[in-house]
């Protein structure tokens, strides 16, 4: 057996037995299934007792009209019958607006929400991961056995990445499949391919959630402090989006457009345009441009690469106490 398949078969064991990961990786699996379902549960049908509570709702309101007609609008009280028979729709869906479950829809509601909650956990994992390494010294130990440090920061790089991307199109493959079961088991239209379209898109963001535990373990081993990496996360997505909007390119250079455009398999965004110039040729001072997964996944993964390479650069020369 290699050196590297050693490592890591010792890193994936570690890995299974850090609580905190455990207890991230139940959230990557239980916090999409909630999601779906509330999706279900705030799309489902009216029932007998809703249906009958607004038709009493309808009646109450045709009487009311009839009794003060001017109050609804009536032109003249001798027509108010009339006018309010006309006006007020007695259906149940007049009174309680209920929305239909739709696939296709949850692309960019509930299934966007359960792939970046994933994606957001499975960064935290791979900062967790080895912050407690370097918290307790560990790291030290490890390389006493493994004194090649590259093998060791791959092998704890591909441990990471295979179990949060299993973790990941686990939890997204199976919010999707209930989902249509729920559409199934209610008789309704889900239309061909679209069921395949969501899972796609559930496996895309298992990608991007594998990508998003090795950046957050380059990172804090760039930084050797889950605190600090963290902490230039969050001081990275406001203050970047700040800068990025005050210079005029929020758009292709946004992480967030990225995202969406490597889930969604493309995704269009706004672009501000000098009101009458000639590239305003619909005169909405801007207009929408696409951006491609190709494009978007070419971001990201640039990036990443970017971080990787500084924490193994780091890695190898700085001193491990």
């Amino acid at each position: 057996m290699s050196t590297f398949s050693r490592v890591l078969r010792v890193e994936l064991i570690r890995l299974r037995r850090r609580r905190a990961v455990l207890v991230i990786a139940a959230a990557i699996l239980l916090v999409p299934l909630a999601i779906g379902g509330l999706v279900a549960w705030n799309s489902r049908p009216l029932s007998d007792g809703e249906r009958a509570e607004a038709a009493a709702q309808a009646q109450r309101d045709l009487q009311e009209c009839i009794q003060h007609p001017r109050r609804w609008g009536a032109p003249r009280a001798a027509d108010a019958e009339r006018f309010c028979t006309r006006n007020i729709d007695p259906s149940p869906e007049w009174y309680i607006y209920r929305p239909t479950l739709d696939l296709r829809s949850d692309q960019t509601e509930g299934g966007a929400a359960a792939a970046l909650v994933v994606i957001a956990l499975a960064l935290l994992a791979g900062t967790t991961f080895i912050g407690h390494d370097w918290a307790s010294g560990s790291v030290s130990n490890q390389l006493l056995f493994t004194p090649r440090r590259v093998p060791v920061w791959l092998a704890k790089a591909v441990a990471l990445a295979v179990t949060a991307l299993a973790w990941a199109a686990v939890s997204l493959t199976a919010y999707w499949l209930l989902l249509g079961a729920v559409a199934a088991r209610r008789d309704l239209p889900v239309g061909d391919g679209v069921l395949l379209d969501c899972l796609q898109m559930g496996w895309r963001a298992a990608v991007v959630a594998a990508g998003a535990a090795v950046g957050g373990y380059a990172l804090t081993m760039l930084l050797r402090s889950t605190v600090g990496a963290l902490g230039v996360i969050a001081a990275v997505a406001v203050a970047g989006g700040i800068v990025l909007a005050a210079t005029g390119f929020s758009g292709a250079l946004n992480p967030a457009t990225n995202v969406d455009a490597v889930l969604r398999d493309g995704t269009r965004y706004w672009v501000d345009l000098p009101c009458g110039s000639p590239e305003d040729v619909d005169n909405n001072c801007g207009r929408e441009e696409l951006r491609t997964l190709g494009q978007g996944a070419g971001y990201l993964g640039s990036g990443l690469v970017v971080v990787a390479l500084g924490s193994v650069w780091s890695f190898r020369r700085r001193d491990v106490p």
